[in-house]
Formats: structure tokens, sequence, C-alpha cells
């Protein structure tokens, strides 16, 4: 397609931040594939929960939020996260007829005419008004760098390519990352594994308790504050501390939650340390988590010198147009959906469809 289609509104990503946003944006009386767009580069709805491993089932999950307008009722809490949040999403796609235009790459966006953004995807080009950036973090695995990586003769993957614990079986595996994913890894390797070894380049933080709304509010706050200063953000789960449940507890008297301080360098069988400590292992699983995956932006210019983008609010500092949901203070389920509709609420600001006062 070589014409640009004109919007009001182009919504990239359909996970639950722009899910939210989509629905806000219908809400506020903007109609899809008149006024608005969503695209997503994914194969069918479900945002990154579609890719997540089969063994990670929906009672695991903690902290899943509804979108708005529509519960999450009656899951069976051992099914699939994967599938049971991919069909909660199909139907409210449906439900509030978004219309999601898949599969669609966004390849980047630019600077347009009559101060437009011009939205370049895989299916032609889109000018736009404004744009609710929902792309997530899932495609931006971060793989940390060691010395010796490159010899190691076992295998290497991220959590972004993890299956399932049934294939190490027998496998002698060490676990990168002090996050909830890796000690979910460790959790479910352990009965298969021959051996499992734990690091992390910080000592993890258990947290007691219940995580009620006011220590929501202040891991929030946390995030937010790097983000205004134009610094790259730190997940929200990075300054909560990883939640002490049952599981966990046994896991730290098995032994299996038993942390290592951060190996130094990678060997050709295993791992190991400047003190002369080694450990031998057939697989290093890097559990180390994921960079917001914004590289299309790069031609807005919007990063700053601290490697981050600055922002106000849900919008870039530098642009605002351009809105960043499900980016840092907002990455969470909860903070994604209060995003989407901060972002409608500042747009229909910016389109002039209501009073600035208002």
């Amino acid at each position: 397609m070589n014409h640009t289609r004109e919007v009001e509104v182009v919504v990239a990503g359909a996970g639950q931040a722009g899910l939210a946003g989509a629905c806000h944006l219908r809400r506020s009386g903007f109609e899809p594939d008149r006024d608005f767009v969503v695209l997503d580069h994914s194969p069918g709805p479900g945002g990154a929960w579609q890719f997540r491993w089969p063994s990670l089932t929906y009672g695991k999950v903690h902290g899943m939020h509804a979108l708005p307008g529509m519960e999450l009722t009656d899951a069976d809490p051992a099914r699939p996260s994967a599938e049971v949040i991919s069909d909660y999403f199909d139907r409210y796609e449906r439900a509030f007829d978004l219309r999601v235009r898949r599969p669609v790459d966004v390849r980047a966006v630019r600077e347009g005419p009559g101060e437009r953004l011009l939205v370049e995807t895989s299916e032609g080009v889109w000018s736009t008004r404004a744009l609710i950036n929902a792309t997530g973090t899932w495609d931006r695995p971060f793989w940390p760098r060691y010395p010796g990586q490159e010899t190691f003769r076992g295998r290497q993957l991220h959590t972004a390519q993890y299956a399932g614990p049934e294939e190490f079986a027998g496998r002698r595996v060490v676990v990168v990352g002090g996050g909830a994913s890796g000690t979910q890894h460790l959790l479910e390797l352990a009965p298969y594994a021959a051996a499992t070894t734990w690091v992390t380049r910080r000592p993890p933080v258990f947290r007691e308790g219940p995580f009620d709304e006011y220590a929501g509010r202040a891991a929030v706050a946390l995030v937010e504050e790097r983000v205004r200063q134009g610094l790259p953000p730190r997940s929200v789960v990075s300054v909560t501390g990883l939640p002490l449940n049952d599981a966990v507890r046994q896991g730290i008297e098995d032994g299996v939650l038993d942390r290592r301080p951060m190996f130094d360098r990678i060997t050709p069988d295993g791992v190991e340390w400047d003190d002369g400590g080694h450990v031998d292992a057939d697989v290093i699983l890097w559990a180390t988590g994921f960079r917001a995956a914004i590289d299309h932006l790069a031609p807005l210019r919007l990063r700053g010198p601290g490697g981050g983008i600055r922002m106000e609010g849900t919008h870039a500092a530098a642009d605002p147009r351009v809105h960043l949901v499900g980016y840092g203070p907002s990455a969470s389920t909860i903070g994604a959906n209060r995003a989407g509709r901060a972002a409608v609420r500042d747009i229909r600001r910016l389109l002039e469809r209501e009073p600035a006062a208002a």
C-alpha cells in the first residue's frame, strides 16, 4: 500500500495498555477506523501474555488487573495464563468493537506535514495527530554481556524463549536474575534439573504481607521519578520486592532459592568467580528482564542525555502528541489502565475536543 491514510489517533500495540487506551478513546466518542486505529504486530489477541510458557498457569500470575469495563471472572487457575488472558483480550476487543488490525508491524514514526506524525507500518503509512504508543517490552529481551560468553559450550536462552521445565531434565542450570521470572523458573526447574544455581547482581528482597494500594502507589512513584528525569525506566517489580508466598518459602527452605552473587566470567563448561569458585553448567537461563520496545520512535529524537525519554504524565516532554502507556510507571496492569485513561484525556485537550479546564 502506497497511499497514506489519515486518522486522529494511532494506537500502537494491543496489550493491556493499548486496549485500555483504545477503550477510553471509544468512550470519549472516537470511532474506530474513522477517528482512530489500533495496530498490533502479534498474530492474535493477548499481548505479550500469548507468548508465556505453558507452565505459567493463571493461578501463578500475581497482579493481573482487569481491563476497564470488563472483569475477568471465573478463570481456571490451573489453565495456562497465555490461554486465559488471550481469550479475555479477544472477548474484550469484540465487546468494545476495537477492530484491532493484525499482524501489523510499526516500523518508524516520523514528523509529517501539518504538525502530523507519519506512522510507517508493514501495511502502509498512517498520518495521525496523536500517538498512543503501547508496544511494551516483550520484543526487547535484555541479554547482559559477560567475558567468555561466546565460549560456552552449553545452551543459553532468555526468559522470552523459555517453554517449560521438562526440557531441562537432567541438566545443570544456572538461572540469572532476581525478579519474579527468575524465582518462578527456579521453583519449576528444581524437580527436573540435575542441579540449579541462582545468581543475581543484588541480593533479592522478599516482601512480607499484602501489597496494598498505598505500597503500590509508593512503588510507582519511584519509577515515575526516573522517567520524569529522562532516565531509562526500571520495572515496578524492581522496587516492590518479591512476594514471600508459600512456594517461595518452601524454595528457600529447600535451598533452591539460595542466591549467589553474580559470576565474573563464563567458561566453556560453566561460570566462575574471581575468588576461584566455579559451577559446572549445561544451561544458562537469563531471566534478566526486558527493555522498552521503542526503537521505532527514534526518528523523533525523544531520548534525552540520560538514555530514556523524559516524560510529563503519559506524554513525552519533548512532544505532547506522543503518549507512552505501559512505559515506566504504567508498566503494571493497573498502571496501564490508568495511563490509558490519562493519555486519552490529554489527547482530547490536544485535539480541542474538550476545554483545557475539563
